[in-house]
């Protein structure tokens, strides 16, 4: 959410900032709104001010046997008028808080500009590409062969875009999620946290789901909504709080069901499980105090760097440009693993510094060493990381010739000292 005392003191950039993301300017728009709002609320006081000066005369001329009728009828009418100025004001407010929920986060001035996601620019790589002796397979064909992993079964269950894994797959996918929770709580400092899966529109709207975003969520017949993401019950924790400085940086994790009605593009990636109505994640979020949150995405992103790098999984870092950058966020990392059936870069994880464009919508603030109110807290969230993608990824890196599956060797603590995933029996 914007201050509009911000945009007030600086309409040219704050319609400069929109024009980054390709949007028409908002700036006339908001403030005409403001304007009227402010003049609504200015004539109100005044003639507030005009009632409490007639009560007093009213009151001296009842002492003083004097006729007040005038005087009450003038009141009486100057009651109305405050009603209806006061109503006026609280419309103008509500159009202006709703057209300010619409509109998306200031960029940060080192995000690039571009259109999509062909304008993202590439940080680092780290790792290379595994140089197989035969034709890799993506990873679907090998699931399906190997009788562990079943799309056929889950649309009869669910419809589209479900998975059914069984044997040695599922146990893989339950090891990726808690070596990656055991990282990130032992070495990274995050603190492991269960959330609900069912939120209110108030900690949906906090995070910047809605109102945009509300097609995009699986909604209950009671008005909650299933979770896209643990951020919005992680980042939603510290909402209408004040939290000490001291505290700052607050960092925990969960790993949680995510759910996604549009499942991502519509027509993209059908086959397999890229794009899927649920999946697991590994969620990381931070909340910190304006000045660390810069550092504290670069340390955010290593973390999740440190699970690719960990199960050897190549990677590369990409920056998005200011069309590819989500609604809350001010600067966005992606990091797009290596998918070698598909013969090129994938994202797995996004890493995300919002800033107090959350911590707006949330109200949640930062009390300083004094013990004064001194701001807006700022939020981060970012994969630490998709379980499903990491699945993905350890298939088709790790794939042999006879389409058996090599387990990494930081998940085989995870699997009972497996080295190698073959066929189901039976």
């Amino acid at each position: 959410m914007h201050d509009i005392r911000d945009i007030r003191a600086a309409p040219a950039a704050f319609d400069q900032a929109l024009a980054r993301r390709g949007l028409t300017p908002e700036s006339a728009a908001l403030l005409a709104l403001d304007e009227g709002r402010r003049r609504a609320l200015t004539e109100a006081q005044e003639l507030q001010a005009r009632r409490n000066q007639l009560a007093r005369e009213i009151g001296a001329a009842k002492r003083e046997g004097r006729e007040t009728a005038a005087l009450e009828a003038e009141a009486a009418s100057l009651k109305e008028r405050i009603a209806a100025l006061e109503a006026e004001a609280a419309k103008a407010d509500e159009a202006l808080r709703a057209r300010l929920a619409t509109l998306p986060n200031r960029l940060d001035d080192d995000v690039p500009d571009g259109v999509d996601e062909n304008d993202n620019v590439e940080v680092h790589r780290w790792g290379a590409p595994p140089d197989f002796a035969f034709t890799p397979r993506p990873h679907f064909e090998l699931g399906e062969a190997l009788g562990l992993m079943d799309f056929d079964r889950a649309a009869k269950i669910a419809g589209s875009r479900f998975t059914v894994l069984r044997g040695a797959l599922a146990r893989l996918e339950r090891a990726l999620g808690q070596f990656m929770l055991d990282l990130h709580t032992r070495e990274f400092g995050y603190e492991e946290t269960q959330v609900p899966l069912l939120v209110g529109r108030e900690a949906a709207f906090g995070t910047g789901q809605l109102p945009k975003f509300e097609e995009d969520l699986f909604q209950t017949k009671d008005g909650r909504f299933l979770i896209p993401t643990a951020e919005v019950p992680l980042t939603n924790l510290v909402r209408e709080e004040i939290v000490p400085a001291a505290r700052l940086p607050l960092r925990v994790t969960a790993l949680t069901p995510c759910f996604r009605a549009a499942a991502q593009a519509a027509g993209r990636d059908t086959r397999g499980m890229l794009r899927q109505h649920q999946f697991d994640k590994v969620e990381l979020v931070s909340i910190t105090l304006p000045e660390q949150s810069g550092a504290e995405h670069e340390r955010m992103t290593r973390c999740a760097e440190t699970v690719l790098e960990r199960l050897g999984l190549p990677y590369r870092r990409v920056l998005l440009c200011s069309g590819d950058t989500g609604f809350s966020a001010a600067k966005t990392y992606d990091l797009e693993v290596w998918l070698p059936g598909q013969g090129r870069y994938r994202e797995i994880s996004s890493c995300s510094n919002c800033r107090d464009f959350q911590a707006r919508r949330m109200n949640a603030r930062f009390r300083d060493a004094q013990g004064k109110v001194a701001g807006f807290v700022h939020t981060l969230n970012g994969s630490g990381v998709a379980v499903g993608r990491a699945l993905i990824a350890v298939m088709e890196n790790y794939q042999n010739a006879d389409g058996s599956i090599t387990v990494p060797e930081a998940l085989r603590p995870y699997m009972g000292g497996m080295e190698r995933i073959g066929p189901a029996e039976g």
